[in-house]
């Protein structure tokens, strides 16, 4: 009896053994992935490759809070024609609830400062006051800010308002918010104004108001270039961080994670770690000569139209195939600068990229006497 109960006990104690070494292979794949955050979505990518380097449920639907706010600012960005005039603030503008700039009915400002007083400090009332300004009323500008995510390619994402306030049918993605927030960083007025720690606005009556910028990794993460907090009963704590470190530049947007700062910096700081930009341009493909049919010159250079940078891990280079598109022959005239031929670039067997090739140099068609001398050396 004593030798079944025995026995039993250890069958037992191996089950249970055998339960935690699965759930610790879980947990250590889980954390090899990159998926060790509270965020309930998340989404680190490239900005300029648009790779998504670590994800968590990145296209669940969910509400973003003042995150809203990166769209609001790029789409009065690209539809200011002037920043700096000022206009007259309406009382439309006046007593939104949430995080305010506490605007006066009539004040003028600038759009330009009140970007500022959006980015740094979630102004409510700025993002109502810049959509009238640009587009007459806020609806208008929200039809522009989904216009500019179809643009982009944010496929699931939808605005109804400017200032990221819960709202039936306002919501994006983990994905489409880092897809969103690479866009924007690319624009240097954006990226401006989202890095900058503090500042100070003057309206015309001059009126002074000093900002602090929210974000907390702007004084606590190397490169940190920005770009918005976010906050709401239904979102939960919501964030963009952007930094850039060796010529790569990441955007980590987490929706819904108690920890935001935390966690986005660690995501961060393991990417920076795992990947590097390669430019695959200069480290794979040297100028090409093709030859030239009733040219002065029997050959002409051609060179990539532009650099390919990617993020790659350090054993990533091998997944890297090419497939080459060159003509036998280009026939003068031939200008400078005309295509000459592509190169698709495949990681993995997937296109990433068609890199095309045009002539350094204008090639003139060869002279009558040339052509004589051309006909004489055949015979």
């Amino acid at each position: 009896m004593k030798i079944k109960v025995a026995v039993s006990l250890i069958s037992f104690i191996l089950a249970i053994a055998s339960v935690f070494a699965c759930f610790s292979s879980f947990f250590v794949a889980s954390a090899d992935i990159g998926f060790q955050t509270s965020a309930k979505s998340m989404c680190v990518m490239e900005i300029s490759s648009k790779r998504v380097l670590r994800a968590k449920n990145e296209h669940v639907k969910r509400p973003m809070a003042s995150t809203t706010k990166i769209m609001t600012a790029i789409t009065a960005i690209e539809n200011c024609a002037n920043l700096d005039e000022t206009f007259v603030v309406s009382k439309n503008s006046i007593g939104i609830s949430g995080t305010s700039l506490y605007l006066r009915e009539g004040e003028e400002m600038s759009v330009r400062d009140l970007l500022y007083g959006l980015m740094l400090v979630s102004g409510n009332d700025a993002s109502v006051a810049i959509g009238e300004r640009i587009s007459g009323t806020q609806e208008f500008f929200v039809d522009l800010m989904n216009n500019t995510a179809k643009k982009i390619g944010a496929k699931n994402t939808h605005f109804a308002n400017t200032h990221g306030l819960d709202e039936k049918d306002h919501y994006t993605t983990a994905y489409d918010l880092s897809l969103i927030s690479s866009y924007a960083l690319q624009n240097p007025i954006f990226k401006d104004i989202v890095s900058t720690k503090n500042t100070k606005i003057v309206s015309k009556a001059g009126k002074t108001r000093f900002l602090k910028n929210k974000n907390k990794l702007l004084a606590t993460f190397d490169g940190a270039v920005g770009v918005k907090t976010g906050f709401t009963d239904d979102a939960g704590r919501c964030f963009v961080g952007g930094a850039e470190r060796n010529g790569m530049t990441l955007v980590c947007s987490v929706l819904s994670c108690g920890p935001m700062f935390e966690d986005t910096a660690s995501l961060m700081e393991e990417c920076f770690k795992e990947y590097k930009m390669v430019d695959i341009t200069n480290k794979v493909f040297k100028n090409r000569k093709v030859c030239v049919e009733n040219g002065k010159v029997k050959e002409v250079t051609l060179q990539p139209s532009q650099r390919f940078l990617y993020p790659l891990k350090q054993d990533e280079e091998s997944k890297l195939s090419y497939e080459f598109c060159f003509p036998e022959s280009l026939v003068a005239p031939i200008k400078k600068g005309e295509s000459g031929g592509e190169i698709k670039i495949f990681f993995d067997n997937d296109l990433l990229f068609s890199l095309k090739f045009t002539t350094i140099d204008f090639v003139e068609t060869k002279g009558v006497f040339q052509k004589l001398f051309d006909i004489l050396n055949r015979w």
